[in-house]
């Protein structure tokens, strides 16, 4: 079984950077599309960044295009998300999804979640 969690997230100032983790603590085989998306309070959950199942394909949000990497580890079952000139707009808790088809923009999409990450960047 699927089991996601996050790490990494932390308080910042605008410009520092920060590195997301997620694990399948599970250890489930196989590859997996995974993504990332957050939700500030009072907000809509919003996609950030996806990488298909077989890592040929990476999408991003227009809002943090040349600035955010995803990325794969397949050796550890672990997706990242490299978030650099960071903004107090990027504020929100982060979590990542995992589908063994799906691996795009659309969250109802996808089949696993973590339990997210807080992200707090200070003017």
């Amino acid at each position: 079984q699927v089991q996601l969690q996050e790490s990494g997230g932390g308080l910042v100032h605008t410009g520092d950077s920060l590195k997301l983790s997620c694990t399948d603590a599970g250890r489930t085989t196989g590859s997996y599309g995974m993504g990332w998306f957050r939700q500030s309070p009072g907000k809509e959950r919003e996609f950030v960044a996806a990488v298909s199942r077989s890592g040929d394909t990476l999408t991003y949000a227009d809002s943090v295009k040349r600035r955010f990497t995803i990325s794969k580890d397949n050796f550890v079952n672990t997706v990242y998300l490299q978030m650099n000139n960071l903004r107090p707009s990027d504020t929100a808790v982060y979590y990542c999804a995992a589908d063994q088809i799906y691996g795009g923009r659309d969250s109802m999409k996808y089949d696993y979640w973590g339990q997210g990450t807080q992200v707090t960047v200070s003017s």
